[in-house]
């Protein structure tokens, strides 16, 4: 019962909303678009105004600490694949929410300690990189790889560190902006089930809260014996601090038994085939938002003048309620820090949702109408489920 409030959170050394990296760019341009998901750019590249450039990096953050956990206890490689695919995905569907979905430019970025992550796992991501783009391409979204660069960095990172930057140019006429209207409606898109694309289970975890995810839930038995995985100037007490060890199982209505670390460490699920088929049917969308960093509150940078009220009970994944009680997190801050079931929401009129949600079925990806927009003096998001409402500005 350690994570009760975001002090906690920062003990461990990170951030939920990165309020810091926030004040520090709040003054730099935020683009031809300041409402959009992404950073929109002229074109650069070709000189023409009815085109733009984006660009965008991220990483699969701390997931990698508990891959390397997992790695070591099993053997098993496949999980390089799912932290690989974090990554990728932590970049396209960004990109992804302002209505690019093909013609990516992909490029790595790996840093390792050599001393433990030997050139297998090396291997491993580089050619799981071509996989998933191979797989992508199927349900025609171009990625095409441009290399990278890997570097050995033992004094500055503790395990591995895996992060890909993406570039893409299209037509501006083409974007998705965030504008979200009074009465529209928020179809939610579940992060876990399998989708059509994926080959197993998906717990939903995504990238986003594995810190507190790892720490709250997994044994301090892996505090001892992978002093490596963590932070030397974490609070002792505020490491590995659950009774969960990798290879315990979790029920799951309708899948079976599946090994908590799985779960946890399921890869972030790509919804860019979901987008690529609703923008060929050319549905009116007025904001699609990536619940990432800010979990469920993320769409509160992109509104203006309005208040959202939520009800996503009906997507809630199983494994967040184990991280819940494992943490001792209140409801309040789980929605701050995860994306609880679903990580795609898309902003529309009522007359339009269940096309969306048609569409979903098709992947065997789970839908639901999870609120609405409303008109307000400022900006702000409820949240409504079966322990209270939840307010957020």
């Amino acid at each position: 019962m350690l994570m009760s409030d975001s002090k906690n959170y920062a003990a461990r050394g990170v951030s939920a909303d990165k309020s810091e990296v926030h004040e520090a760019i709040k003054h730099l341009s935020k683009g031809l678009y300041p409402s959009a998901f992404c950073k929109i750019l002229p074109d650069v590249v070709g000189k023409d105004d009815s085109y733009c450039n984006i660009m965008h990096a991220d990483t699969a953050g701390t997931k990698t600490s508990l891959a390397y956990i997992y790695w070591k206890e099993t053997g098993d490689l496949s999980v390089w694949k799912g932290v690989t695919q974090d990554a990728i995905v932590m970049n396209i569907d960004d990109m992804g929410c302002v209505g690019c979905v093909s013609n990516i430019v992909l490029s790595s970025t790996i840093g390792r300690n050599k001393l433990l992550i030997p050139g297998e796992v090396i291997k491993t991501i580089i050619n799981f990189s071509q996989e998933f783009t191979d797989t992508m391409r199927s349900y025609g979204v171009d990625i095409q790889l441009a290399g990278g660069e890997t570097a050995d960095v033992g004094d500055i990172v503790r395990t591995i560190d895996i992060g890909f930057t993406t570039f893409a140019r299209m037509k501006r006429a083409e974007l998705i902006i965030n504008n979200m209207q009074d009465k529209d409606v928020i179809v939610g898109f579940s992060s876990h089930g399998q989708a059509t694309y994926e080959t197993n289970y998906n717990g939903g975890t995504g990238s986003n809260g594995l810190t507190s995810a790892r720490h709250d839930v997994f044994h301090h038995q892996y505090r001892d014996k992978y002093p490596e995985s963590f932070s030397p100037e974490m609070p002792k007490e505020l490491s590995y601090s659950g009774s969960k060890i990798l290879t315990d199982n979790l029920t799951i209505d309708g899948v079976g038994e599946i090994p908590i670390g799985q779960l946890v460490l399921s890869p972030t699920r790509s919804y860019l085939p979901l987008l690529s088929a609703i923008l060929k049917e050319k549905i009116p969308v007025s904001g699609i938002i990536h619940c990432t960093g800010g979990g469920q509150t993320k769409v509160l940078k992109f509104i203006s003048n309005k208040k959202v009220i939520k009800k996503p009970s009906a997507l809630r994944a199983p494994l967040f309620s184990l991280i819940e009680e494992e943490s001792g997190t209140s409801r309040k801050e789980m929605y701050q820090v995860f994306n609880m079931g679903h990580r795609l929401e898309i902003y529309c009129k009522e007359s339009y949702a269940q096309q969306l949600m048609d569409i979903a079925a098709e992947f065997k990806i789970e839908s639901a109408v999870i609120g609405h927009v409303e008109d307000a003096d400022k900006n702000e998001v409820l949240i409504e489920d079966e322990t209270g409402t939840y307010h957020y500005e």
